[in-house]
């Protein structure tokens, strides 16, 4: 009932966005309105109205952010928070996967692409070794749906997570905020402005991130700390300068470094969770208990520097644009993937088939990006920018597999170096063709390369290499228009191309898959508009695309393999709504819901599947001695066809500057696979999450105080699985709660 229920509401407050104009012009609430403020985004490479952008884009604020990662939350949980975002990883809090529209990768690779790319202050966090930097002292978080191949580049076919932080200003300035909960849970995060002269301000930001040990390993409590816990914590220290000089009017520059220590708990993956015949999580999960043998407690370490430069030089009637970016970075980590023991007794709930442990002794990366913009200046009839980017990246990685009885000498240690570059040239323009239309038009020119190279190191096949070179030149385009109804509504069309590059997968060496480049047709419209007033926003978008030779990673399976393939065809069609209003009285409400459509067409496409423990619905093909099942039809891995998002918030002014605030949160996705290929056990129904936070501010002093609850329901929702010897899975974070304080200068 109280699934149904929360549904209901989230429902609910969608008819409120859409149908909700008599309540709010009601005479008492109407008196009380104040109006939602105008949203500025950089979506285009330059700031501007978020009405003006003519394609979907949402912005999360930073109370937003700090709402939902008050339990010590990692970027994980922005999934569902915007209409067609999914987040997931079978890889901790340090490789998250991005899906936009149902496109994504589940490859857990470090070596692996993704067709969502995160931007960090206008440089590129190509690498899923990269996209896990955590969130702090964020300005805004912009959702970018479609492609984006113009202005960001490569392997952007399903859109942008663009990051931008705060920079320095003129004015003394700063917060720090302790946040403490129950596991122990301890987040600490400060930032400071200071304005050492005219010309020169410096920002410095830190966070500390931190839980305890929670899960009991029972299968070996020698692991295990006093308490008898010994997984599921972790400490996250990371942090940011900012140096920004201005040495003259028309010459400005900004530096900025960045470092990132993390210590932590991988995905606890959770032995024979699930019953065949059945998606719900059985008798055998408990929360705070896991059994392995191997795995060192799945720990998992890794640290990330930074430097990057931005130069920029205004000529008057075009501004010159340069950013330097590298990146470097180091990590291990180890899990016990079968997540039982294969030794137990026959009885015993956590008993597998047989052992599987896998880890990375060590992983190094180096990206550099290189990229040069002149941009016209000025509010005429025709803008333009064109540019030349440049991005290459080198990652060693060295893997072992273990005996899975806790031994710690791996019995087979791979060593692979992945070596990419890309180089570009692009453009676009917009054009007022009459004080009601703008049109817009862009084109980019990418030339890719990647080179691998892996070698057995010991264990079986020892000796074995491989070594394979893919590269691919393509051109990425956008065109669209904008219409001015009145100064309440936009109208906006967009047709859009955009590829992702060909990519390489080693894990299963000496044997390697290759996947060719998948392109991607995008077609979209919508509106945009403020109602009642200035006191509601409101947006919604249709969309349909058409990938070729589509990439698909096939994982997992009763052969444990990892393989690239291409599908023919893959098609996705849907309808985005989102918006937000000022209700009065103090309350005002956020929204958003999606309907996701996507589809496998390939009549041909086959793909590994799970032991005799579960339940493939889709046709089984035998090839040799192997079954395989037919995808064709099927929906994309990890598109949930629905979801939907709700926000509301409530102040009540105290007198003296001082207020009550309430805000309560819900995220839900629904109706999703987990492979490729469809069962009973692996297909998601409805997942969903919410928040409560409340406390006191005292606006003249800067000073709050507040209480939080996440996942106030302590729902158990499972957001991935392991397939090839049992009905294994892993699930969301538990209900956290604590206080908050906080002190703004």
């Amino acid at each position: 009932m109280l699934r149904q229920a929360l549904l209901a509401a989230t429902v609910s407050g969608l008819a409120l966005l859409t149908a909700g104009a008599a309540f709010a012009q009601t005479a008492d609430v109407a008196a009380e309105a104040t109006g939602v403020d105008d949203i500025i985004v950089t979506a285009q490479r330059r700031s501007e109205n978020i009405r003006d952008v003519p394609f979907a884009v949402t912005a999360l604020t930073p109370q937003t952010l700090q709402d939902i990662s008050a339990g010590g939350a990692d970027i994980l949980s922005l999934s569902g928070r915007v209409p067609s975002l999914q987040v997931e990883s079978s890889n901790g809090r340090y490789a998250p996967r991005f899906y936009i529209r149902g496109l994504g990768n589940v490859d857990f690779d470090f070596t692996a692409s993704q067709p969502v790319s995160v931007v960090l202050d206008d440089v590129v966090l190509e690498s899923v070794y990269l996209k896990g930097f955590p969130l702090f002292d964020v300005q805004q978080l912009e959702v970018l749906r479609g492609p984006q191949g113009t202005l960001f580049g490569r392997n952007t076919p399903a859109g942008v997570i663009k990051i931008d932080t705060v920079k320095p200003s003129d004015e003394f300035t700063g917060f720090g905020s302790l946040t403490y909960g129950n596991l122990g849970s301890t987040r600490t995060e400060a930032a400071v402005t200071l304005p050492a002269s005219e010309t020169l301000q410096v920002r410095g930001a830190f966070l500390w991130n931190h839980r305890d040990d929670w899960v009991n390993n029972a299968y070996n409590p020698s692991f295990a700390d006093a308490n008898g816990d010994d997984l599921g914590g972790f400490d996250d220290v990371a942090a940011r300068v900012h140096v920004a000089w201005q040495p003259t009017d028309r010459l400005s520059t900004l530096l900025t470094l960045q470092a990132r220590d993390y210590d932590g708990t991988g995905t606890m993956n959770r032995a024979n969770a699930l019953t065949k015949g059945s998606n719900e999580l059985n008798g055998n999960f408990d929360r705070d208990t896991v059994y392995y043998d191997g795995g060192r407690n799945n720990f998992q370490k890794q640290k990330t520097t930074s430097e990057s430069l931005q130069v920029a030089y205004d000529f008057g009637p075009a501004t010159l644009t340069g950013i330097v970016g590298a990146y470097q970075g180091s990590s291990q980590g180890d899990g016990d993937i079968d997540g039982g023991v294969a030794s137990a007794a026959a009885t015993a709930s956590y008993k597998t088939p047989f052992n599987s442990e896998t880890g990375t002794l060590s992983s190094d990366l180096r990206q550099n990006t290189y990229e040069l913009r002149l941009s016209s200046n000025g509010d005429g009839r025709l803008g333009w920018q064109v540019g030349a980017f440049y991005w290459d990246e080198r990652i060693n990685l060295v893997s072992g597999t273990f005996n899975g009885v806790g031994g710690l000498q791996p019995t087979k240690v791979t060593d692979i170096t992945q070596k990419s570059d890309s180089w570009s040239v692009f453009g676009q323009a917009h054009y007022q063709l009459t004080e009601a239309l703008k049109v817009t038009g862009g084109l980019r020119y990418t030339d890719d390369s990647r080179d691998y190279q892996g070698r057995i190191v010991t264990g079986a096949g020892a000796g074995g290499t491989g070594a394979v070179s893919v590269g691919d030149e393509q051109v990425s385009w956008d065109v669209s228009a904008l219409y001015d109804v009145n100064d309440s509504l936009n109208l906006f069309a967009r047709v859009a191309k955009g590829y992702r590059g060909p990519s390489i997968q080693g894990r299963n060496l000496p044997v390697l898959t290759t996947a060719e480049s998948e392109t991607v047709m995008s077609y979209e419209t919508g509106l945009k508009a403020r109602l009642w007033e200035g006191r509601a926003r409101f947006n919604a978008t249709a969309y349909y695309y058409e990938v070729s030779d589509m990439q698909f990673t096939a994982i997992g399976g009763a052969d444990n393999s990892n393989r690239l393939i291409n599908a023919d065809k893959g098609e996705g069609y849907g309808l985005e709504l989102d918006g937000d209003i000022d209700l009065g009285a103090g309350f005002s409400l956020s929204a958003g819901a999606a309907w996701n459509h996507t589809e496998i067409k390939d009549s041909n496409l086959l793909v590994a599947i799970c032991g005799s423990n579960c339940t493939v619905t889709d046709p089984i093909v035998t090839v040799g001695t192997t079954r395989r099942a037919n995808v064709d039809g099927n929906p994309f891995p990890q598109a949930p066809e629905y979801t939907a998002n709700l926000t509301l918030n409530y102040v009540l002014p105290l007198g003296d500057d001082t207020e009550f605030f309430a805000s309560t949160d819900w995220a839900m996705q629904k109706d999703f696979n987990l492979f490729l290929y469809e069962s009973v056990e692996f297909k998601v129904d409805t997942n969903f999450e919410g928040g409560l936070r409340a406390g006191w501010r005292d606006l003249n002093k800067g000073l709050e105080a507040a209480a939080y609850v996440r996942n106030i329901t302590d729902e158990e929702n499972v957001i991935g699985a392991i397939d090839f010897n049992n009905l294994t899975a892993f699930v969301n974070e538990p209900r956290t709660y604590g206080v908050q304080l906080t002190k703004r200068f």
